[in-house]
């Protein structure tokens, strides 16, 4: 079956899109075709998008060989104009209509599962977060974010971009930035570049009490990064917390490497337990 042009289904279901809800359409096939490409195989695998707009990225993941894709779409205009790509998908497209916030998305598909997904600008940091803390449910995840956001989460220790979000990925992923996309690119052109990252959960993951006892402990230590670890980390225990942990209390959050803000998470987990 040949499909109408993305422009056409574009100005057929009135996908103006809208800032509110981040949105900026990717209609180069091309440019897509790299992205899912940049994926993997995908062959047999489930694969969840969120934020498929007209179903430019969604198009070409039917193509590559996945056993089923899963859009999960919160504008009714685009859910009509995937529905319409579900009806010539063959049963291999499901849609759902709801805030991929509000789902826990390793319960809508078998394993193996991928996301793989153009993600709106306004939600993408809280939606990685959240996928983080169950990093063991995905094979991998392939999400383009803001370029700003996607450095931040590839950045090393000692550069301006290393904080909170680079340890939370670091730590229970490897991360690779693999395609920086230019603004024209997109429908509406956004002002700034984006990029595409590559998310390869790691074989060990932490349960979920030390995953929150590494969110805690980030956003004390780059809540104020200017401080000293002694200061913006008093009210877990700063210094003595610190020596405990062999690291120095003058040192700053942006000095200390994913490993040794693991040893200090064990450490506050373990003496909340005691």
């Amino acid at each position: 079956m040949t499909l109408p042009p993305l422009r056409e289904v574009i100005a057929r279901h009135g996908l103006d899109a809208r800032r509110k809800l981040g949105q900026h359409f990717l209609l180069d096939a091309n440019l897509i075709g790299r992205i899912v490409r940049s994926a993997g195989s995908l062959e047999g695998r489930q694969v969840i998008e969120v934020g498929p707009g007209p179903g430019g990225l969604t198009r070409i993941l039917l193509e590559s060989g996945a056993a089923g894709v899963t859009a999960i779409e919160l504008d009714p205009r685009a859910v009509g104009a995937i529905e319409e790509l579900a009806a010539s998908s063959e049963g291999r497209l499901r849609v759902i209509e709801a805030d991929a916030l509000s789902l826990d998305l390793a319960t809508l598909v078998p394993a193996p599962r991928q996301i793989v997904a153009n993600l709106p600008y306004n939600v993408a940091t809280p939606l990685l977060i959240r996928w983080l803390r169950q990093a063991a449910s995905f094979e991998r995840m392939t999400l383009m974010f803001q370029l700003e956001v996607a450095e931040r989460i590839c950045a090393a220790p000692d550069s301006s971009a290393y904080g909170r979000l680079s340890v939370l990925a670091q730590w229970v992923c490897t991360a690779d930035l693999a395609l920086r996309i230019p603004p024209e690119a997109f429908v509406p052109p956004p002002k700034v570049y984006s990029a595409v990252v590559g998310l390869v959960p790691r074989a060990e993951q932490p349960e979920p009490a030390l995953f929150a006892t590494m969110e805690r402990l980030t956003a004390a230590a780059f809540g104020q990064r200017r401080k000293m670890l002694r200061g913006s980390l008093k009210p877990l225990g700063g210094a003595a917390l610190l020596d405990r942990a062999g690291i120095a209390p003058e040192r700053r959050a942006e000095t200390l490497s994913v490993v040794e803000f693991d040893r200090l998470a064990r450490l506050l987990l373990a003496e909340a337990a005691a």
